[in-house]
């Protein structure tokens, strides 16, 4: 049997295009399901919209309970459960198809996975039997409840507390939670709680339980039909069965349910990118200035490439992300591990879900941004749908852990596998030291992309060689130079995402011809020498700030041989990437 691919272990190994999940991969049923996901959002919830975004709670109940009709409350529930329990990828389509749903998608997001999930992957028999069936069909709404007034991105410094009744029978818990969705209407609310103030915990609320109050909505910049409240335990006695799990263990579910949001979240951020594409490449060929229309400008073309690239490079990252996943589930599956669950498969890429949370919020906020600019005054009016795009956006950045705490984590978690033998990076670090002293750069090439594929494993040699240097000369205080850690993490999203794009574009080579992936090959080309030269600033920037002297001009004098390449004309391509999208009015492979 093949061993799974380890999660990070992309930085040190070339990758095996063939073995990766791509969109051109999807099977009939998972495109059956992301088409049923996206007639639901279009013939149900965008009717609505003016209801929800005035925060119609009993719309927003009746419409997920309609979702639940449907099968969309639960993908990924088990069939005992009276789930559907799809796979990965069928899942993270829907969660790119609901996104249309603008705000309607926030509240069905959190009920399925937040706020269900710690419940499918963690809750005894008796939990799942009891809260499940009634999840999957919106008899009941989830809210997942970690955020504190005074604890966000330090989640475990929550002061809510839960004592044992000196009967044993339930807890008693008190603590305020912040910023929760779906709070106005929501059922069950899954709780972290610190017992004894000391081990951290999970329970499962119910709304009727005595002492459970829910604050005033939230005015929010954006994501306005979505609930948000605050939820005020005083004195609330939860029966110990309603313990998440084990006492001490709320860390793991916690940690498990973020990746997974985080994933989720990028994937919702994909859908957003492309429904603005769309919108912007339309509004563009329809918007005449100065007698023809602003699509033949070539800034305003300039812009529409970009945002394309873009989003190529996130539709190829998550959907390889989703693909190993599916894989490591697969293998736990045959396996027959006692205890394994979905969670597992993705802790193994807790990397990759914090790469898929940064560059998915990062793009989709570029992208709104240009949205915004190409329809000028328009995009300020609300009458016009990138408008709530570009507010929307905005919370994603602060969603699921910070992007800055998800920096920190991406190169932290490297090192921590590293340390405990889990991946050779050090290993991989020395060998390259030695290999530096008589390094070429090769200068010919054979090949479609063969010149892509050299720069994405010379910027995974620029990473090692600095993040060598760094490791060297900060050992374990590493944690505490953020700013490096910071750069290192850019650097392993850049190589991630630029390399998920050639693995994609060359699986479609094979498949089609590169006649037919000739649009595909082009945004590849972009994606991978705009990947170098960020890889090969931050480099730079890396070196100067750790060394100085004769040490600091060999170090900069080996980045530039690993950073020798052919100038590449990208104004051109980016024009002709524009053409197909004007041309297509939407994104386009």
């Amino acid at each position: 049997m093949t061993k799974y691919v380890a999660g990070g272990s992309y930085m040190l190994n070339e990758v095996n295009y063939q073995s990766v999940m791509t969109p051109e991969d999807f099977q009939t049923e998972q495109r059956m399901i992301a088409e049923t996901t996206k007639e639901f959002i279009e013939g149900e919830v965008i009717p609505c919209d003016e209801e929800l975004e005035a925060l119609n709670y009993e719309r927003t109940v009746e419409l997920l309970q309609k979702a639940g009709e449907i099968g969309l409350l639960g993908a990924e529930v088990p069939e005992e459960y009276g789930g559907l329990d799809v796979d990965k990828i069928s899942s993270t389509l829907i969660s790119e198809r609901l996104a249309k749903g603008s705000s309607f998608a926030l509240s069905l997001g959190a009920h399925v996975g937040i706020g269900s999930l710690p419940i499918v992957y963690f809750g005894s028999e008796a939990q799942k039997e009891k809260y499940l069936p009634a999840l999957v069909t919106g008899e009941k709404i989830a809210a997942y409840c970690l955020t504190e007034p005074s604890s966000g991105s330090d989640a475990l410094g929550a002061k809510t507390t839960a004592v044992l009744s000196e009967d044993g029978e339930y807890y008693v818990i008190n603590g305020t939670k912040q910023y929760i969705t779906n709070a106005a209407f929501a059922d069950v609310f899954i709780v972290y709680a610190k017992v004894n103030g000391t081990e951290f915990s999970t329970f499962i609320i119910e709304r009727s339980m005595e002492g459970v109050t829910v604050g005033p909505e939230e005015k929010k910049m954006g994501i306005k039909g979505s609930s948000t409240c605050p939820l005020i335990l005083e004195d609330v006695r939860v029966p110990v069965e309603n313990l998440l799990w084990d006492i001490g263990k709320g860390h793991v579910i916690a940690f498990n349910i973020l990746n997974i949001g985080r994933f989720k979240l990028a994937a919702g951020c994909l859908g957003a990118a492309k429904e603005a594409i769309e919108l912007s490449a339309h509004y563009a060929n329809e918007r005449t200035q100065f007698g023809k229309s602003i699509s033949s400008f070539p800034l305003i073309q300039k812009k529409l490439a970009e945002m394309t690239v873009n989003t190529y490079v996130l539709d190829s990252v998550v959907y390889r992300t989703a693909g190993l996943m599916e894989e490591r589930l697969n293998q736990v599956e045959e396996q027959q591990d006692v205890g394994t669950t979905s969670a597992k498969a993705i802790a193994e890429y807790a990397i990759e879900c914090s790469i898929n949370k940064v560059l998915g919020s990062e793009t989709l906020d570029h992208i709104a941004d240009e949205a915004v600019q190409i329809h000028g005054g328009y995009g300020f009016i609300q009458e016009y749908k990138v408008e709530r795009i570009y507010r929307d956006s905005r919370i994603n950045r602060i969603f699921e852990g910070t992007n800055e705490i998800n920096r920190l984590l991406i190169p932290g978690t490297l090192l921590k596998r590293a340390m405990k033998g889990e991946l050779p990076l050090m290993e991989k670090a020395q060998a390259l030291q030695k290999e530096l002293l008589s390094f070429v750069p090769a200068r010919t090439f054979s090949g479609a992309l063969d010149e892509e594929r050299h720069l994405i494993d010379r910027a995974k040699k620029i990473f090692l060689m600095v993040g060598g240097v760094a490791v060297q000369k900060y050992q374990l205080q590493i944690e505490k130079e953020q700013e490096l850690l910071s750069h290192l993490a850019d650097m392993m999203i850049a190589i991630y995402g630029s390399e998920s794009a050639y693995a994609r574009t060359m699986k479609m080579m094979d498949a089609k011809g590169e006649e037919k992936a000739s649009h595909a090959m082009t945004m590849t080309k972009v994606a991978v020498h705009d990947a170098f030269t960020k890889v090969e600033m931050l480099a730079k920037e890396m070196l100067i700030a750790m060394e100085e002297g004769d040490l600091l001009r060999t170090n900069l004098s080996l980045l530039k041989k690993l950073s020798r390449r052919s100038p590449v004309n990208t104004i051109t391509l980016k024009r002709q990437i524009a053409e197909k999208v004007v041309t297509a009015e939407k994104f386009i492979v």
